[in-house]
């Protein structure tokens, strides 16, 4: 799809490296679904997220979780206006294309739920009155892996709203001389619109997937709840299996990184692709885990080889 392109080519003018953020990013787009992404400070999240906005002509904004934040600073709440004597609306940030919920682990559980309930909806109830969020709408919350001192970890039911969780690391080194020589770089054109996103959505359904790989996600999934029947190295590992819901995020997610690879049709490959970030945030691993050092990444990758690609 040449838009996709477009918007690949003017992000990368502005942000060096972080390829799979980017491509995640739009896979979240496409697919109407919200990112988490994790990643230590300073390494461009922000900034991707803002010129990803810029790019296509969204309405974007950015919310940063503190321990004293409300719901009702996300969703809005009913004020009363002494001249008017009638109480009025007043809408939150939540009433925006593209949101950043930046850090979103150091806000208590009311703010979280708020937002994860939002994110899942797609309306906000103020008071008596509900409204409903003008499409596209898309959430990518940040988290920054090596603080947790007075932070609030998402519970892992919540974690399942998120389609995909992206973990973004360090430049490098080449990209990072880039990064130093192109800081005056100008800031990125709107090469794209929302309709043009809006028919990425409708288009999505048109991507072929073959039966064969339908049942090969399924397996993947039913392997992290079965481990003991697919022989995995690391059955003794796994806690709890993923939900269903990570069987439609890898269906859809694969679709639109076909898409974006510029392709109608569903390849092994394309699932394999985003399947790790379908998977780790959903996987829940026992105290054994901990003790033998094994991984998220360990049991994925031992699920991945297990299942004989179709």
């Amino acid at each position: 799809m040449q838009v996709i392109q477009d918007i690949k080519s003017e992000i990368s003018k502005v942000i060096i490296g972080h390829g799979h953020l980017i491509d995640s990013m739009l896979i979240g787009l496409i697919t109407g679904g919200h990112l988490l992404v994790e990643g230590v400070p300073g390494i461009a999240k922000t900034k991707s997220v803002l010129t990803l906005a810029k790019t296509i002509g969204l309405d974007f904004k950015r919310v940063q979780f503190t321990p004293d934040l409300l719901p009702s600073d996300i969703t809005g709440i009913e004020i009363y206006n002494p001249k008017t004597n009638e109480f009025e609306i007043k809408k939150g940030p939540i009433f925006t294309n593209l949101l950043l919920a930046d850090e979103i682990n150091r806000a208590p559980a009311k703010v979280q739920s708020a937002l994860l309930e939002v994110m899942q909806e797609k309306q906000v109830t103020i008071a008596k009155e509900t409204f409903k969020l003008s499409p596209p709408f898309l959430v990518i919350a940040t988290q920054n892996p090596i603080e947790q001192e007075g932070t609030y970890p998402l519970p892992e039911a919540q974690l399942d709203r998120f389609i995909m969780k992206i973990n973004v690391t360090y430049n490098s080194l080449d990209e990072e001389i880039l990064i130093v020589k192109s800081q005056s770089a100008k800031e990125p054109s709107q090469v794209a619109t929302i309709d043009d996103i809006l028919n990425l959505q409708k288009k999505l359904d048109e991507i072929h997937m073959d039966e064969e790989l339908l049942k090969y996600i399924a397996k993947i999934t039913d392997a992290t709840r079965n481990p003991q029947k697919y022989g995995l190295e690391t059955a003794e590992y796994i806690e709890y299996g993923v939900s269903p819901r990570a069987t439609i995020a890898m269906y859809n997610c694969s679709k639109a990184y076909a898409m974006i690879q510029n392709k109608d049709y569903v390849t092994p490959l394309d699932i394999v692709k985003v399947a790790k970030d379908v998977l780790r945030h959903r996987i829940i691993l026992n105290y054994k885990a901990e003790i033998d050092e094994i991984s998220i990444e360990d049991v994925i990758n031992d699920v991945i080889k297990a299942i004989p690609i179709p």
